[in-house]
């Protein structure tokens, strides 16, 4: 498929021996010719074409600013947007992977984002629900600068780029917010067809005059703590004081028998040392820690109720009878010891 300069586009079929020519219509026919006194339209010619992701369809842009969507197989125009691009000349149309997110360019120096509702790629599609929404108007506002290029980034199509006219830089949009992110300086020269890495955040652009090839990606710092973890960066170079034994080649039984010694050594850990940076704070509430029950200094007696449990011990518990007690009560205890002592017998016949 081609656009002509000033003739209709041609759709050439290459299936057989040999190629068959089709000319495709840049504008649909009037539907009621008796309502235009000439008898026609405005005369205008496509100036791009594009195929769909499938290739049952084909994306055209006119030089009054129409937006016509040719049906392949039937090669007749099914959709046709009037000034819902602009009426400028279309000078460039991109499809982005998902094939419904489009990218236009036009000469009065604006690129528009354009969504197409629905997929164009299913086969029961109804002409009558394509609809076709701008999104997005990218220019220079300031120095109404044109361009030469333009392109979606890999395959999600987060980002749009495009090559300036006169100008060495390449301007990148973000889409979901609709502002200008970047300004890629490019050589001292003007680029022209630019393009984006599908899988990498890598950019290739084409000098007009040298026809050189230049690209910009993003350099990603080296980690080298996933292979040492012990290695720090420093921003600055730090000046460090070699020791006199440190790269000294050492024997090999005497660097196990260091290890070993420093196996039996015993290790601390009940010790709480400061946190390096934290000034210490002699108001601040602290929960006290008894590790010993024998280093404490209270006078009650605690005593343990289970595994990890301990409490304090009832006062009354433990206190022995005065001897008024006993001389009163001495009666008393007599009968609780017949009474105790007949319960002993009975528990005693019935465990034997």
């Amino acid at each position: 498929m081609v656009s002509l300069f000033e003739d209709q586009p041609v759709l050439v079929e290459i299936s057989s021996p040999r190629p068959i020519k089709h000319i495709l219509p840049s504008q649909p026919p009037p539907d009621d010719p008796s309502s235009n006194p000439f008898g026609k339209e405005r005369k205008q010619s496509t100036c791009v074409t594009i195929f769909t992701a499938l290739g049952n369809h084909i994306l055209a842009g006119t030089s009054a600013g129409y937006f016509n969507i040719i049906e392949t197989e039937s090669r007749k125009i099914i959709h046709n947007s009037k000034h819902s691009i602009g009426n400028s000349m279309i000078v460039l149309l991109r499809l982005a992977s998902n094939g419904r997110d489009i990218l236009s360019n036009s000469t009065d120096r604006i690129i528009r984002t354009l969504h197409i509702d629905p997929d164009l790629s299913s086969v029961d599609l109804n002409p009558d629900v394509i609809r076709l929404e701008v999104e997005h108007k990218f220019q220079d506002i300031v120095n109404r600068l044109s361009w030469n290029h333009v392109g979606f980034s890999g395959a999600t199509g987060e980002y749009v780029a495009a090559s300036t006219y006169m100008n060495h830089d390449v301007y990148v949009w973000e889409r979901s917010q609709g502002s200008l992110v970047k300004i890629l300086e490019g050589p001292k020269e003007e680029l022209g067809v630019l393009e984006w890495h599908p899988a990498r955040p890598l950019v290739a652009a084409c000098g007009l005059e040298s026809g050189c090839i230049y690209q910009w990606s993003i350099v990603a710092p080296q980690k080298w703590s996933a292979l040492a973890p012990d290695f720090v960066e420093v921003e600055e170079n730090v000046d460090y004081i070699e020791k006199d034994d440190e790269f000294d080649v050492q024997d090999a039984e005497e660097v196990h028998q260091r290890r070993l010694d420093l196996e039996d050594e015993e290790i601390d850990v009940l010790t709480i040392e400061p946190v390096k940076g934290e000034e210490e704070d002699q108001d601040a509430f602290r929960m006290p820690v008894l590790l010993d029950l024998g280093d404490s200094e209270s006078e009650e007696e605690v005593i343990a109720v289970g595994p990890g449990t301990m409490r304090r011990k009832s006062p009354g518990a433990g206190r022995e009878w005065t001897d008024d007690a006993k001389v009163d009560s001495g009666a008393e205890d007599k009968k609780a010891n017949g009474t105790s002592g007949a319960r002993g017998q009975s528990r005693a016949k019935k465990r034997s």
